[in-house]
């Protein structure tokens, strides 16, 4: 039950006197909006945000994320943050607030979805599909080993140097979008993959167009995005997985891995090169499904 006290702060009462006078809202949205607040009131007051000054654009999309964590449907969600952004821009015309906290709140509409993730099983089911009869094995071993391992983007990982790869270290230098470099580091597999590429087969592909890049193809040209596309496919159907796998798959069941396995938020977002932690949050929510899957499916009460 909402106190009095939060009410008044957050000037609820005041609210539903603009919807029904001057919005001319019906009473459905009238009580709908109000209950919608109400539990976000609540929410805030737990966290210590004595007013709607002290709520952030961070609160929120947290907020939201909340709502979905309590299995709520997105018609749901999409009206309690319709009812968020008719109170704070009705705050602000009131005066009581500088700026619109809401202005850049997302929908479950308008959500970044993840391709399908894939299982470390289905993993591996992949990189174990590249035969030592295939020509360019040693090759191919390497680049889903090292774009699985580091969380690449595909133009990351075509992009590479042999210079980046720094073994020794167990580090591959990656320059990302905007051309920002970040350091990832790398496993025992993929360390021995690459190694092995570098020692058996790219000196023979090396026929001085190679540009310094790490991966060629069998021209002695470095790889292109299209060729690195192909190569991916070419495994993932010799491995007998139906889902749709691009190499940014690869990427998204990296993170989610690290996540499952209780690695740091902020570890990930810096393997990932994500400039904004809330774009690294996403796979929080995809780790909070699968977590749900695995009480569903072994809980004696799920």
């Amino acid at each position: 039950m909402l106190a009095d006290g939060a009410a008044r702060a957050f000037q609820l009462e005041r609210f539903a006197e603009y919807l029904a006078l001057e919005d001319g809202a019906s009473l459905r949205t009238i009580e709908a909006y109000g209950r919608d607040l109400n539990r976000f009131v609540e929410w805030a007051s737990v966290r210590s945000l004595a007013n709607p000054a002290a709520v952030e654009s961070a609160h929120l999309r947290d907020f939201v994320y909340h709502l979905k964590d309590m299995g709520l449907a997105p018609s749901s969600i999409r009206r309690s943050v319709s009812a968020l952004r008719t109170w704070f821009k009705f705050l602000q015309a009131e005066g009581q607030l500088a700026r619109d906290p809401s202005e850049r709140l997302e929908t479950p509409k308008k959500w970044r979805t993840l391709p399908e993730v894939l299982t470390v099983d289905e993993v591996i089911r992949i990189i174990h599909a590249v035969s030592l009869d295939d020509a360019m094995a040693f090759r191919d071993r390497a680049m889903l080993e090292l774009a699985y391992g580091a969380g690449l983007r595909v133009s990351e990982w075509i992009g590479l140097d042999v210079k980046d790869v720094m073994l020794e270290d167990a580090l591959v230098r990656v320059f990302g979008k905007g051309s920002k470099e970040r350091l990832v580091p790398i496993g025992r597999s993929a360390i021995g993959a690459v190694g092995m590429y570098l020692r058996e087969l790219r000196p023979t592909l090396e026929r001085g167009a190679g540009k310094g890049k790490l991966f060629l193809n069998a021209r002695g040209n470095p790889l292109s995005r299209m060729g690195a596309w192909q190569i991916l496919r070419k495994y993932v159907e010799r491995a007998g997985i139906e889902k749709h796998v691009s190499p940014h798959t690869l990427r998204h069941s990296f993170a989610t891995h690290l996540l499952e396995g209780g690695a740091d938020l902020r570890a990930v977002q810096e393997m990932l090169g994500h400039v904004d932690i809330s774009t690294t949050q996403i796979y929080t929510h995809v780790d909070r499904e699968y977590l749900r899957s695995v009480h569903k499916q072994f809980h004696p009460r799920g």
